[in-house]
């Protein structure tokens, strides 16, 4: 079990020198000293690309961890099947019976450890920070990873300020060998962080990185760890009985919408938590939309029996009941689908047509949300558009409220979005990739030999979405 105060600082024994010379890497500097590792500036001597690198190299002495020495093979087998921003670019590997080392890209901006000092955080920036990792999150659950070790000094900022995830050791990828879970039987992770199924040995679910990020997230709301800092396991364990003090007990000001994102990712049973990580990024970036429950009212742990609820709840039929098969198999039960509906110029029948297209494709997702958009053009603004916006969000309800009532919609897996643009098209693509989104049903109005010229609205959704997209027409 790696320890919370595993980012503290260590007397440096340098692994390497500068100057040194290993296949084809110059080394340079020592960047940092961690438990399990050091980090040190490279640069590649036969090349003339200018990406900063870093090389990683574990501490394989004999008074060191030997979760350190497996971690280090995990994150060597694993960082090059991983790609896109949210990943740093994966260089080289040492071969069999050489020095163990990677060689990544050095990300120069700024890790999150520091906020840790500054918390409680201004609520805004809580927000974003959730928003940004959750959304670099469901890119790695989109890869087949879950990180397992999701904490402020693994995350770090780009300059265009999206985040970067770092440290694979502890990870597991559905299509490579787990070694970790072949080698160890007692729960990995760092304890402030660790979900309730990581305790009982279950490493598979992408919701136990969102339990992390709910435990980051807290910690910035409210200054406190919601579970402590526990060193064995039987401190680990009383996170499967013991609920975290709801964040508004400790601030007042956090405002119920967001103390009900906090406590449902927070749930013992992965079930109760958010599906996925893009559905918690668009909770957060559509917080008038978060429908609230009894979480949001929360103002203490309950009484006596709470931690034996909690206790069943978690040990009995929690985690080992309803965990995912495996990272694809989650995604897969929880994407999210966007009906693309134009309230205004779309025929009675069109609309009906489209409105069970969504039925259909949703009823067979138990775990979709459902992202209701209508797009208008942007006027001058004033009281004219406001009235316009206000009474297309009314009859994007009402197409909906069949729906609703058909598909028996819980917890907020229903949303209205209407979106003010000069080009209807690039708004709902770009709503998509802002949003993660898996899937857009929308209605085409005709077949005219215009229309078909200038390029319809649905074409050029279909053209340049980032993902499935399924056009109704009559």
């Amino acid at each position: 079990m790696a320890s919370d105060h595993a980012d503290a600082p260590e007397p440096p024994i340098a692994l390497l020198a500068p100057g040194q010379l290993i296949d084809g890497f110059r080394v340079q500097a020592l960047l940092h000293q961690g438990g399990m590792a050091q980090l040190w500036r490279v640069v590649a001597v036969d090349s003339d690309e200018a990406l900063p690198l870093i090389m990683k190299v574990p501490r394989t002495g004999t008074g060191d961890d030997p979760a350190a020495i497996v971690g280090f093979e995990v994150e060597q087998m694993i960082l090059p099947a991983l790609s896109g921003p949210h990943v740093p670019r994966f260089v080289a590997r040492s071969g069999l019976g050489q020095r163990p080392y990677i060689v990544m890209e050095r990300i120069d901006g700024p890790s999150l450890l520091p906020r840790l000092e500054a918390a409680p955080l201004p609520l805004a920036e809580v927000v974003d920070i959730g928003a940004r990792v959750a959304t670099a999150l469901h890119d790695l659950h989109r890869q087949r990873l879950v990180h397992l070790d999701v904490k402020p000094s693994n995350i770090m900022f780009r300059a265009d300020g999206s985040a970067v995830l770092v440290d694979y050791g502890l990870s597991r990828h559905d299509r490579l060998p787990d070694l970790l879970e072949e080698e160890f039987r007692l729960p990995l992770g760092t304890g402030p962080y660790m979900s309730p199924e990581q305790v009982l040995g279950i490493r598979n679910d992408p919701r136990s990185d969102l339990f992390a990020l709910g435990v980051m997230l807290y910690h910035f709301t409210t200054g406190a760890r919601p579970f402590g800092a526990p060193d064995n396991v039987r401190g680990l364990r009383q996170r499967l009985y013991r609920a975290p003090l709801p964040p508004r007990a400790l601030r007042p000001d956090c405002p119920p919408w967001l103390q009900e994102v906090l406590l449902c990712c927070l749930e013992v049973r992965p079930g109760l938590r958010w599906q996925s990580a893009a559905q918690l990024a668009l909770a957060l970036q559509n917080p008038e939309q978060i429908v609230l429950t009894e979480r949001a009212q929360r103002i203490g742990r309950g009484g006596w029996l709470q931690p034996l609820w909690r206790r069943w709840m978690g040990a009995a039929a929690g985690p080992a009941m309803d965990g995912a098969a495996g990272v694809a198999s989650q995604l897969m039960r929880s994407p999210i689908i966007v009906a693309a509906v134009d309230v205004e110029l779309g025929t009675e029948a069109l609309l009906e047509q489209l409105r069970e297209s969504v039925r259909r494709t949703v009823a067979a997702e138990p775990g979709a949300r459902l992202a209701c958009i209508s797009v208008h053009t942007a006027g001058r603004g004033g009281a004219d558009d406001q009235s316009r916006h206000a009474r297309l969000l009314i009859e994007l309800k009402h197409w909906a409220r069949p729906l609703a009532q058909a598909l028996d919609f819980g917890e907020g897996r229903l949303t209205f979005h209407v979106l003010e643009a000069s080009d209807p098209a690039a708004a709902l693509v770009e709503f998509a990739q802002r949003n993660q989104v898996d899937h857009i049903v929308m209605g085409a109005r005709g077949r005219s030999a215009l229309r078909r010229y200038l390029g319809s609205v649905s074409s050029q959704v279909v053209a340049q979405a980032p993902c499935t997209v399924t056009v109704v027409r009559i």
